[in-house]
């Protein structure tokens, strides 16, 4: 099968109201990993892709790799750019072959926001890709100051960007933020419900990392059928190198060190797709 539309995939999701792990990886080993974690656990997942590490990789190598990669699993995948302000990226993965784009305006006025975001739609139509929305920026957990309720957008603001876009996800501001917290965070859970009630449409959960088990489920059963994991995947990756040179020191032996963190990689992939309720859910 085994790439579809992202959106197909979140359909389903939302329908069903279990979540969808949409890692963010940064190299082959990353990619490799999550999809043969999702392979494993026949769930769907969505494999996100970085500004950053779409420049520094090359939009044709990283495409390439996906493409060897992703045609070997039989589950349902989709590839999708995070968080991307830049036009002329997002052309250029959209005329590559991702399935999905976030286009990341939050730090436009929502006018200029939805006037551009009406243009990605339309370009992403074209390719019969997706397009995920924000109005809201995320900060990463190190700059939360406490008042980001405040910084939010009416309910009336966020549907009328809902249809006049045509955005087929929303990321909403509900106390979410990139990074690691050193808490659980408190989360305006609410907002995910009254948002999913009056669009109708998925909403995609940023900053996952660190989240409790129960406020996975609770924001999963209100409608958030996209699940953002980027940190926890880079710790493994990090983590699992660190302790293995530790555990092995003066022995240089690159295929025995990326093997100890592709399975890290994938044991971490694995607990959040169960987690988040896809395991098993892969279709033919």
């Amino acid at each position: 099968m085994p790439i579809v539309r992202t959106k197909q995939i979140l359909d389903r999701a939302f329908a069903a109201r279990y979540g969808v792990a949409a890692f963010n990886v940064f190299n082959d080993l990353t990619m490799e990993a999550t999809l043969a974690a999702a392979e494993e656990l026949k769930a769907p997942v969505i494999v996100q892709t970085s500004v950053k590490h779409v420049k520094m990789t090359g939009i044709d190598a990283m495409y390439a790799i996906w493409l060897a990669y992703a045609t070997r699993v039989s589950v349902p995948v989709a590839l999708h750019l995070d968080h991307c302000p830049e036009r002329e990226v997002i052309s250029s993965c959209l005329a590559k072959g991702w399935n999905s784009v976030l286009f990341d305006a939050s730090k436009l006025s929502v006018e200029e926001n939805k006037r551009q975001c009406i243009e990605v739609v339309a370009e992403a139509r074209r390719y019969g890709a997706d397009v995920e929305g924000e109005i809201e920026g995320f900060k990463r957990t190190e700059e939360m100051t406490g008042d980001e309720a405040e910084q939010v957008q009416s309910l009336d603001a966020v549907v009328d960007f809902v249809r006049s876009t045509g955005v087929d996800v929303f990321a909403p501001a509900i106390g979410n933020a990139h990074g690691t917290y050193k808490t659980a965070p408190h989360l305006d859970s609410q907002r995910v419900s009254d948002i999913v009630a009056a669009t109708g449409i998925p909403v995609a959960l940023h900053g996952g990392t660190g989240m409790s088990p129960e406020q996975f489920s609770d924001l999963i059963a209100r409608g958030c059928a996209k699940v953002n994991i980027s940190t926890a995947v880079k710790i493994a990756y990090m983590k699992s190198g660190f302790d293995y040179m530790t555990a092995h020191p003066g022995e240089y032996d690159p295929p025995a060190l990326l093997s100890a963190q592709r399975a890290a990689v994938i044991e971490t992939a694995k607990y959040h797709i169960r987690l988040f309720g896809s395991e098993g859910k892969a279709w033919a």
